[in-house]
C-alpha cells in the first residue's frame, strides 16, 4: 500500500505538475486520532503519512492508508474500524489537498501559524475545510504540526446505537510531518 501511494504522490506532483524544484515531500509523518467517549477511549496512530508542499504556489497534498493505523486497544477495535466504520476496502484513503492560504517566506528560519484550505476526504465523502497549521522552518525543513477535529456524521460514518457510548461522534486529530527538499531533476 505504502509504494502505491508514493507512486500516486510522485505522479500527482511531478515537477510537470508543480514547475521547478520547490517541492517539499515528507520524510517522515504520523496521524494520530482519539476518541474519547463515555465507555471507551479508541486511540490509533498511523505512521505512513505522505505528502508534499510546493512552496512556490503553497500547495499542498497529504495522503494516509486507513488499513495502516494501529495501536488498537485490542485486534476487536481495529477489525470495526477498518470494516464497520472506516470500510476500508471501499475507502482505502484519507487525503488533504488545497492551499495555504498565508503567504510566507519558506526560505527564512522561523515559526509561522497558517490556515490550510483544501479537501478534506475521508470515507469517500469531500468536504472543504481550513484547517490551522503550525510550520517550522529551519536548515531547509519544514516541520508541519496540526491538531483538528473530525465530525464523524460529515464523512457518512455511522455509529450503531448499540456502541453509542463507546465512540464518540467527534474524532480528535493531529498529524505531525517532518519535510525536505527534492533535489532538482
Amino acid at each position: 500500500m505504502r509504494n502505491g501511494l508514493l507512486f500516486f504522490i510522485a505522479f500527482m506532483i511531478s515537477p510537470a505538475a508543480f514547475g521547478q524544484a520547490n517541492i517539499y515531500e515528507v520524510t517522515n509523518g504520523s496521524i494520530h486520532f482519539h476518541s474519547d467517549a463515555p465507555q471507551e477511549l479508541i486511540s490509533a496512530i498511523s505512521k505512513n503519512l505522505v505528502g508534499a508542499v510546493d512552496i512556490s504556489k503553497r500547495t499542498f497534498l497529504f495522503k494516509v492508508g486507513i488499513a495502516s493505523f494501529a495501536g488498537f486497544n485490542n485486534p476487536l477495535q481495529k477489525e470495526h474500524f477498518n470494516e464497520n466504520y472506516m470500510e476500508s476496502d471501499l475507502y482505502p484513503i484519507a487525503s488533504y489537498s488545497g492551499k495555504i492560504i498565508e503567504e510566507i517566506d519558506f526560505s527564512k528560519d522561523g515559526d509561522y501559524n497558517v490556515r490550510a484550505k483544501g479537501k478534506l476526504i475521508i470515507h469517500g465523502v469531500e468536504h472543504q475545510r481550513i484547517i490551522k497549521c503550525h510550520l517550522i522552518c529551519k536548515s531547509g525543513q519544514i516541520t508541519v504540526q496540526s491538531d483538528f477535529v473530525v465530525q464523524l456524521v460529515d464523512y457518512n460514518i455511522k455509529i450503531p446505537r448499540i456502541v453509542l457510548d463507546k465512540l464518540s461522534e467527534e474524532i480528535k486529530v493531529s498529524v505531525l510531518a517532518n519535510l525536505v527538499s527534492r533535489p532538482s531533476s
